[in-house]
């Protein structure tokens, strides 16, 4: 997958989600999702290379940097609960949306429960069945 296509895949998913929002409060280098106000994702492009921001369960996290080598810690931003995703091998389009997806979920299970736009426990659990 491609820096492109990365860029593409993450904003396509994060656009389908309740409640998501796109801002550019760093300016237009930066493309910032939120939901009910609280970041999810951030899109930029890192010395000419492209990459996704995503917040992650720290257990989580480690773990996708240690399987895959596009996955690092999060680019300015605390290394224990984000990732940094960057096109390469191994990098998949059902990955990605996975990862926006649960970044998605992270925040909104932290918003107080009449904000939330989804139950961040049942939202999207047949499609998460079937995998």
């Amino acid at each position: 997958m491609d820096g492109t296509d990365l860029h593409k895949t993450a904003a396509d998913c994060a656009e389908e989600l309740p409640g998501a929002a796109l801002e550019h409060p760093f300016g237009p280098d930066w493309e910032v999702f939120k939901v009910r106000g609280k970041v999810f994702m951030l899109m930029t492009e890192v010395p000419g290379r492209p990459v996704v921001i995503l917040k992650a369960d720290p257990g989580d996290a480690q773990a996708l940097r240690e399987q895959y080598s596009h996955i690092t810690p999060g680019y300015h931003m605390n290394k224990q609960h984000w990732i940094t995703l960057e096109s390469g091998d191994g990098g998949d389009r059902e990955l990605v949306r996975e990862l926006v997806t649960d970044s998605y979920l992270l925040v909104v299970a932290h918003l107080p429960r009449a904000e939330r736009p989804v139950d961040p426990l049942t939202y999207g659990s047949r499609a998460r069945a079937a995998r």
